[in-house]
């Protein structure tokens, strides 16, 4: 590592390449995992749910209160009972990442064709079967949008979990913020959100890619 005075951006982040690399991995890691499991909650909440009116109304409200409640607040909340690091900060991106996942869910699986699911008995399939291999294939685009939303939605959230000694590129900007105006604050800052910015966008190509391989022709019309 360089040491002296101010680098410009570039000089800043060749320099410390290999922390940023890793504290990147960490920020990757932690959001598609939190949204893993938030997907894995959402879908079943979801397919719990669709068929009630009240059940579909009473689930999205309570996922959208959890928005209502601030980043800091919720992590705050969070410290007392499972302490600092990673468990705080996984455990309220998934919560957070809940909303737009099972209200896609209950909108997409609500959204197929009763026909369709008529025809399907009508060949003799069980109940489960007709679920999984008919209305959850046919919700899939709504419920991979949920989950394209929520993980873009926690790139930034897992930014403030910085606060909780949480990984990834939050405690460069945190960092950065608390230095400011000392040699390279404003540099640790930028790197870190701008690190952010272009993981984000390289997640969205991920999404356009698995769109493409599981959603049929038909589906996407």
């Amino acid at each position: 590592m360089r040491a002296g005075g101010p680098l410009n951006l570039f000089e800043y982040v060749a320099d410390r390449w290999e922390r940023l690399s890793l504290q990147a991995l960490l920020h990757v890691s932690e959001v598609v995992q939190s949204t893993i499991i938030a997907a894995v909650i959402g879908i079943l909440i979801g397919v719990a749910v669709y068929r009630s009116p009240i059940g579909s109304a009473v689930a999205t409200a309570l996922a959208s209160t959890i928005l209502t409640i601030p980043s800091f607040a919720l992590l705050g909340l969070l410290i007392p009972v499972v302490g600092l690091g990673a468990t705080p900060t996984v455990i309220a991106l998934v919560l957070y990442a809940l909303l737009p996942i099972t209200r896609n869910t209950i909108v997409g699986l609500g959204s197929v064709d009763p026909a369709v699911t008529e025809a399907a008995k009508g060949i003799g399939m069980s109940r489960f079967g007709v679920l999984t291999r008919v209305e959850l294939r046919l919700a899939w685009p709504a419920i991979l949008a949920g989950m394209r939303v929520a993980t873009q939605m926690l790139m930034g959230i897992a930014v403030i979990a910085a606060y909780a000694k949480g990984p990834g590129l939050g405690s460069e900007v945190f960092s950065g913020l608390t230095r400011a105006g000392s040699a390279n604050a404003t540099n640790q800052a930028l790197a870190g959100t701008l690190g952010v910015v272009i993981l984000a966008l390289l997640l969205e190509g991920v999404y356009f890619l698995i769109a493409r391989l599981t959603v049929s022709r038909g589906i996407r019309g």
